[in-house]
């Protein structure tokens, strides 16, 4: 399979983003979105040449373990503590079009659901063994894959008594600014999903669906890993007109 990951993207426009789909800035069950959200109204802008044409990424930034979190941080011969889970899917666009090339940032709490962080205050113990990040970069076919241990759920002083499932965060680089995505994904059978105030600011249950990885038996690794699939959407590119026909682009 040929590397495709420094070929020339795509330069179209981007589809403009589905405002209904994502959960709204201000959310008063979530406390610190009071804060963050927009105080005057929104203003849309058209993307620059340098907004909708890069960063663009290469294979060559990556180190050998960047993708195996149960190895990256730990000691010559051991490994990271907890139950061993690979997470794998495709990056694609609006059109169901593969994006290679694509960066993907992740980082999560521990088996125990404590964060590696100076700041970190909940009482689980620390692994020495798992530094709780990685990076992959999609393939031709946007395809990527990590291993990992199955992060766990941890309190937040949201509320009283509110809890985080477990989850793992991704942070995304498409073709352009206008894909790039931060976002979290949670496992499949989980009853906290449905408990956690920021789940509760997304507006569209199909929505909060399609962050949740279904567990993959196909990928699983006997006396290993069991596998999840976590497919992730970027906003996809308008096709070209060109003497009122359309062009693939």
């Amino acid at each position: 399979m040929s590397d495709r990951s420094n070929s020339k993207p795509e330069t179209g426009a981007f589809f403009a983003r589905d405002r209904a789909w994502h959960p709204p800035a201000f959310s008063p069950g979530y406390k610190t979105s009071v804060l963050r959200s927009p105080q005057r109204a929104l203003l849309s802008l058209d993307g620059t040449i340098s907004e909708i044409t890069g960063p663009v990424f290469g294979h060559s930034i990556l180190n050998e373990l960047d993708n195996d979190l149960i190895h990256n941080f730990a000691r010559p011969g051991e490994s990271a503590v907890g139950e061993r889970i690979i997470v794998h899917g495709r990056v694609l666009d609006e059109r169901g079009r593969p994006v290679p090339g694509v960066l993907l940032e992740f980082w999560q709490a521990n088996a125990g659901g404590r964060y590696r962080h100076k700041k970190e205050t909940y009482l689980a113990a620390i692994d020495p063994n798992f530094g709780g990040c990685g990076r992959a970069i999609s393939d031709d076919e946007g395809r990527y894959a990590f291993r990992t241990i199955r992060p766990g759920a941890y309190p937040w002083p949201n509320g009283v008594n509110d809890w985080r499932p477990a989850h793992i965060h991704f942070s995304v680089f498409g073709h352009g600014f206008a894909q790039r995505l931060i976002t979290q994904m949670y496992f499949e059978g989980d009853p906290m999903i449905w408990k956690c105030p920021i789940v509760g600011t997304i507006p569209d249950k199909q929505a909060i669906e399609q962050l949740i990885a279904p567990l993959d038996w196909g990928n699983t690794i006997p006396m290993d890993a069991r596998a999840y699939k976590f497919d992730i959407v970027l906003r996809g590119r308008r096709s070209t007109l060109f003497e009122n026909r359309l062009e693939g682009n």
